[in-house]
Parts: structure tokens; sequence; C-alpha cells
């Protein structure tokens, strides 16, 4: 048996390269970066920071719960945004959807991101011990 479990799950957009959308290694979850991509494979690019900003967070915590988990397990969150001036947006709606929950986290302003996207959200949670 592995010491690694893959995370996939059908309420996130599918890998689009060579990667797998969560791993889990003993009681930690590293979620791969989300980007802006609704289930049903529609990109959203052409929305708004908000929108875009929304369905990464919604995306972020759908592998979370595919892997047994919820938002209070989050550990560190990073989110690359494109343009400073995203940054208040980007709290606003990341508060909106946490509530309560405060992990670690960090944005990083970017110049761009692949398919000229405005945010990209990667995680770490800490689940309960698989049995």
């Amino acid at each position: 048996m592995s010491r690694f479990i893959d995370i996939y799950t059908d309420q996130a957009p599918r890998p689009a390269g060579h990667y797998v959308q969560a791993k889990r290694v003993a009681d930690q979850l590293y979620i791969s970066g989300q980007l802006p991509i609704r289930t049903d494979g529609k990109l959203l690019n052409d929305s708004d920071f908000e929108t875009q900003a929304g369905q990464a967070i919604d995306n972020v915590l759908s592998i979370l719960k595919a892997a047994g988990g919820m938002p209070a397990d989050l550990v560190r969150v990073t989110a690359y945004i494109v343009g400073v001036v995203n940054w208040p947006m980007f709290d606003k709606v990341f508060a909106e959807r946490l509530k309560d929950v405060r992990p670690v986290r960090t944005v990083v302003p970017v110049p761009e991101l692949h398919y000229g996207y405005l945010v990209e959200i990667d995680a770490v949670a800490h689940l309960a011990k698989v049995s």
C-alpha cells in the first residue's frame, strides 16, 4: 500500500496536466493550484475577479471535502493574484467563503497567470489520521 493517496473528485475541474487534484500524505493534504474553472470544464477567464476568486476557492473546498476534510482543516492557503489592486476583493471573497475559519495565508501579486486567469489558489490541510 502506498504512503500517498491521490485525491480526485468530479466536484472540481479535472487536472489539465501531469498532476493530481490533491495528495494525502498521512494526516496532511496538499491541494494543487486551482484555477477558476467550473466542474463542467467551463473556463471563467473572461469573468470578473470576484467570480474567478470565488470559483477557485470553491474548487479548493470541493477537493478538501472529497478528501474527508472541512474548511476548519485548512492550515495554509496561497493565492496568486494578477494585480495587487485585486487584493481587497480577494480578501472579501475569501472571508465570505471561509467565514470564521482563518488559515495561514499568503497572497502573491503576479503579473500574469496561464490562459489569462486572474487567480490561482493552492492549499495544505491537516486531516484526521487514516486508520
